[in-house]
């Protein structure tokens, strides 16, 4: 299988996805400013497993369509969009939230799961 590429920055796109997931989640005004924060943030890297492993989150199969869609794009070499994250909270059981990004990480992790994934991540602050 190909290695994933990656761009060096996240899609304009993917801030207004990442919003209307969190906002099943919190208030706009948290939301806004998680977006705020995903938008000025800056790129790190975390491998695939610790991804999944810490948002609690199952790795979707092949079969899945986007997660095809996105296995496609590696093994024709096209670049895909960082992750973006909001990291969770381990004293109160909260998970990391993959606010935008989570059949790119399955598709990453079905290609290596050691796959290291650039991710923006920001977390709430006290207050909000």
């Amino acid at each position: 299988m190909a290695s994933v590429k990656w761009l060096e920055k996240p899609a304009v796109h993917d801030f207004p996805a990442a919003a209307d997931y969190l906002d099943l989640l919190a208030e706009p005004a948290i939301v806004k400013k998680l977006t705020k924060r995903l938008q000025a943030g800056t790129v790190v890297h975390k491998k695939a497993k610790d991804i999944l492993r810490s948002a609690q989150l199952s790795l979707l199969p092949v079969e899945n369509p986007h997660v095809a869609a996105d296995l496609t794009k590696i093994e024709q070499g096209v670049a895909l969009s960082p992750i973006l994250l909001v990291r969770g909270d381990i004293k109160t059981g909260v998970p990391l939230q993959i606010a935008d990004g989570y059949h790119r990480v399955c598709a990453s992790y079905h290609t290596d799961e050691n796959t290291d994934i650039p991710v923006v991540l920001v977390k709430l602050t006290r207050g909000q």
